[in-house]
């Protein structure tokens, strides 16, 4: 198994039955403060009176590697009847040449690459696109047929947190992939929330932080009809007392 993190993890659907999905997990921070790029793909292998056995290899990537990262997001997007990885965002520390004993663990937002990975033969090749200006660390992704959408993050260089939304296609031909991305109206500016799915055409963002020390308390629901994204608040839970008044908000 992997050593302890917190990563970025995504699920390749290869059929309806659970057995055929992949998890795929990718960087993180571990207890040591130790950043890394390994990928890591976990299947099930047999389940047997309820018991479930999963086997878990480290996949070897090669052409542009994504530098070891934390706070990123890799998401499945499907093209033509093929399917690809896409790798983005993040903080990573800075570099070697940079480092002295003073700023040893001193961070920085990774390039604003967009990275596809071939999870069938453990290829990589990154994508520089005007529109993506930070790598935003932190943020939300929601995967959707061949388009990712990016919400929100944090950049360190400007301390703001994007209230940007885009909109990342994927076209897988024979040839070459293409790759492009839109700046979309309405996004929200927010960092370290939780996105779940909630059905086929909707999903609901929780938490995460509007400045530093202010929690979000607003939930949304991020909806799509004719393939078009719409975002819009949803009545938020009674919240505990704990969660009113605790200094740590969950995150991703």
């Amino acid at each position: 198994l992997p050593p302890l993190r917190y990563p970025a993890i995504c699920t390749l659907k290869g059929g309806s039955e659970s057995e055929k999905q992949q998890y795929f997990i990718h960087g993180g921070k571990t207890p040591n403060n130790e950043l890394s790029d390994k990928m890591y793909v976990m299947s099930v292998v047999s389940k047997n009176n309820k018991k479930v056995t999963f086997r878990c290899t480290e996949k070897d990537l090669v052409g542009d590697v994504p530098e070891a990262r934390y706070g990123h997001s890799i998401n499945v997007v499907y093209s033509r009847g093929k399917s690809m990885g896409v790798v983005f965002g993040g903080r990573s520390y800075i570099s070697s040449a940079h480092r002295t004993t003073e700023k040893w663990n001193t961070v920085a937002d990774c390039l604003p690459h967009v990275f596809l990975v071939d999870f069938e033969f453990g290829c990589s090749t990154a994508y520089v696109l005007p529109e993506l200006q930070d790598g935003l660390a932190f943020h939300v992704s929601i995967a959707r047929n061949d388009t990712v959408y990016i919400l929100g993050g944090h950049s360190l260089a400007t301390n703001i947190r994007s209230a940007n939304l885009y909109s990342i296609r994927v076209d897988l031909p024979l040839g070459s992939p293409a790759v492009n991305c839109t700046v979309l109206q309405g996004g929200i500016a927010f960092s370290s929330a939780i996105v779940t799915q909630t059905n086929n055409d909707e999903f609901v963002i929780v938490g995460g932080y509007q400045i530093d020390n202010q929690k979000r308390m607003v939930c949304n629901v991020v909806s799509f009809e004719d393939n078009k994204i719409k975002i819009r608040e949803m009545e938020s839970p009674d919240w505990t007392p704990d969660i009113k008044h605790s200094k740590i908000w969950f995150g991703s």
